[in-house]
């Protein structure tokens, strides 16, 4: 698979099968993400991979805990932008709605929409998580850097012919991670990422979100 090929089958997988991801294949992928460059050759990300009885207990522990604390615990960054302008705000919304639809899950059955956004938090069926980490000393700089090692990380598992999806959304749960991995307190949790084969039959893996063309976000200057 080229890197053109495998920039256009990636998609942000919700639903995967059990079956376990050979540890040599995960090893393989952080292997080849690790070339992925960085300012001044920082490298400043930092990973846990975990699987087995180990996520199956970090898992079950933040299941336990949604029923009083639904939304998790007091994040350590902001996901989004607060009053997030045009078009990013329309952008955000339309990608949740098409996700909603592809499971029947209308807009007023917060119920429904609750019990999706749950499943991040069993990373959507996934074998495998990764969790990752920067230093607290790293600014936006090494968090774009740590992005690159990200997208490099999300190629080489479609390489390998296994799904991904990166979670943000594990930042809420940054307190209850840090009890079962016991991370360095100078250690910020960025995201996790859920690996594992893609369930092809689950209509969620159907949604493709909407991409601007080229001239939507690029000027071009001094071309003829």
């Amino acid at each position: 698979m080229n890197v053109s090929d495998a920039l256009a089958h990636r998609i942000s997988c919700r639903a995967f099968r059990p079956d376990p991801v050979p540890f040599a294949t995960v090893r393989a992928i952080l292997d080849g993400a690790r070339h992925a460059p960085s300012g001044g050759n920082l490298q400043p990300w930092e990973v846990y991979a975990v699987t087995g009885e180990p996520l199956a207990r970090l898992l079950g522990d933040v299941e336990a805990k949604m029923a009083l604390h639904p939304r998790g615990e007091a994040p350590q960054y902001r996901v989004y932008p607060q009053d997030l302008k045009q078009p990013w705000f329309d952008r955000r919304f339309k990608c949740g709605e098409d996700l909603y639809a592809t499971i029947g899950v209308a807009r007023e059955d917060k119920a429904g929409r609750l019990a999706q956004f749950r499943r991040n938090f069993l990373l959507f069926g996934a074998p495998v998580g990764l969790f990752v980490y920067l230093d607290r000393q790293m600014g936006p700089p090494q968090w774009a850097d740590c992005g690159m090692f990200l997208q490099s990380l999300m190629l080489l598992a479609c390489e390998h012919g296994l799904a991904t999806c990166a979670q943000e959304a594990w930042a809420a749960w940054h307190e209850t991670i840090a009890a079962h991995l016991d991370p360095p307190d100078e250690w910020m949790l960025f995201c996790g990422v859920a690996l594992g084969f893609m369930d092809e039959d689950a209509p969620v893996n159907r949604l493709r979100t909407e991409r601007a063309e080229v001239e939507a976000f690029v000027r071009f200057v001094g071309f003829g």
